[in-house]
């Protein structure tokens, strides 16, 4: 299928990816959102319930490095590779309609939808800077706010399901499969470049190019905290409300404000985005890296008080916790070679989900020693990293 160059295929073929985008990454937090029904139905060990979680970041770990070092978004068309992993993906994730949840097939089948998401994240990106240079942050900020929504979107199916967990788990399966189709029908544009054969070699580019390894590191600093909070915000709010109203409604509550708390950070990543075209997207990073810390801080120290004032610190949180990760793939894009900007942006969300499964799987044992506010303080440590690695990367800019 040949480039498209128009102004209306460019903006129809990024409105397909977005919908797609959100359809497919609806599945990532799926088994976090309906956990609290599922322990209700199921004896669940504590163990079992942070690995439902934690097995989607290390499948998609491994399938993101499978894919960067086959270099298979940079050598194949990345709109197949996108339709036939949400599609699979979806498939894997209505297995656990008739599987055990918490069971070891129900692990695996959540490893196997994170490997498979490594093919609709990244080489979603892949696509969207292929439409652009000059407005390439605006592009990865959009992308990256279309895959919150679709993160948070878990959340608002299971509001909606309420107690009926099957029903949240049929509707994200297909809608992953609907949006799978519709990326067949985006374009690719001007600036997509095709590598002609797989060069393992390429991903040490992000060691020996300066500039990549310092977005790396502010990128790593970053998803430090991203996921850990994305993870466990409803669980940790549910136990902050319940100081102050019945669990029922603690549950709804949480579960209603952890998703506009991610979903307000796809809607600032897309603002950020088109201000980072003009101010820069290394001092967007570190803006927003500045506020998130900040704001981690003030939800530690309000966990427990007032409800209403941890839900606006929670929900600045939410909006400047995002921003910064499409600023960091849009510099690596920005200072890769084109043929390898698929590669070395499936490296990099390989790299930072590895840290990922850490953070996630560890975070609720943290909890345990030392409190919901105690973690939350721990977070803010990523960002202020994430600071020190962009203030590199402006010095030798």
């Amino acid at each position: 299928m040949a480039l498209e160059t128009d102004f209306t295929g460019k903006w129809r073929s990024l409105s397909l990816l977005m919908v797609a985008e959100v359809a497919g990454m609806g599945l990532w937090f799926m088994s976090a959102a309906i956990l609290p029904d599922l322990t209700r139905e199921f004896p669940i060990s504590e163990m079992r319930q942070a690995a439902l979680s934690s097995a989607v970041q290390i499948g998609f770990v491994a399938g993101a490095l499978a894919s960067a070092l086959l270099g298979l978004a940079d050598r194949i068309d990345p709109r197949r590779l996108f339709a036939f992993c949400a599609i699979a993906a979806a498939l894997f994730n209505a297995s656990l309609l008739v599987v055990e949840p918490g069971g070891t097939v129900s692990i695996l089948a959540r490893f196997a939808t994170g490997a498979l998401l490594a093919g609709v994240y990244p080489v979603g990106m892949k696509i969207a800077v292929g439409w652009g240079q000059k407005d390439r942050g605006f592009l990865v900020g959009a992308l990256v706010g279309a895959l919150t929504l679709g993160s948070a979107a878990p959340h608002l199916l299971a509001l909606l399901g309420g107690a009926d967990w099957r029903w949240s788990l049929t509707i994200a399966s297909i809608a992953s499969a609907i949006g799978g189709v519709l990326c067949l029908f985006a374009g690719l544009g001007p600036f997509h470049a095709k590598a002609p054969r797989m060069k393992i070699d390429a991903i040490f580019t992000a060691w020996t190019n300066a500039r990549i390894r310092y977005a790396y590191a502010g990128y790593l600093g970053h998803m430090w905290e991203l996921y850990a909070m994305w993870a466990w915000i409803g669980v940790a709010l549910t136990l902050s409300f319940s100081a102050h109203m019945a669990e029922s409604d603690a549950v709804s509550l949480s579960r209603l404000i952890a998703f506009l708390t991610i979903a307000a950070g796809g809607v600032a990543s897309v603002i950020a985005g088109i201000v980072a075209d003009r101010v820069g997207k290394a001092n967007i990073a570190i803006l927003a890296m500045a506020v998130s810390g900040t704001a981690a801080i003030a939800s530690a120290l309000t966990f427990g008080g007032p409800v209403w004032l941890t839900i606006v610190c929670v929900l600045v949180w939410g909006a400047a916790i995002l921003p910064d990760s499409a600023q960091f793939s849009a510099l690596v894009a920005d200072y890769a070679p084109p043929e390898q900007a698929g590669s070395l942006m499936s490296f990099q969300t390989a790299l930072g989900f590895a840290l990922t499964f850490f953070t996630v799987q560890l975070t609720p044992l943290g909890a345990d020693l030392i409190g919901w506010p105690g973690m939350f303080a721990l977070m803010a440590i990523g960002p202020a990293l994430g600071i020190l690695g962009m203030l590199r990367l402006k010095r030798i800019s």
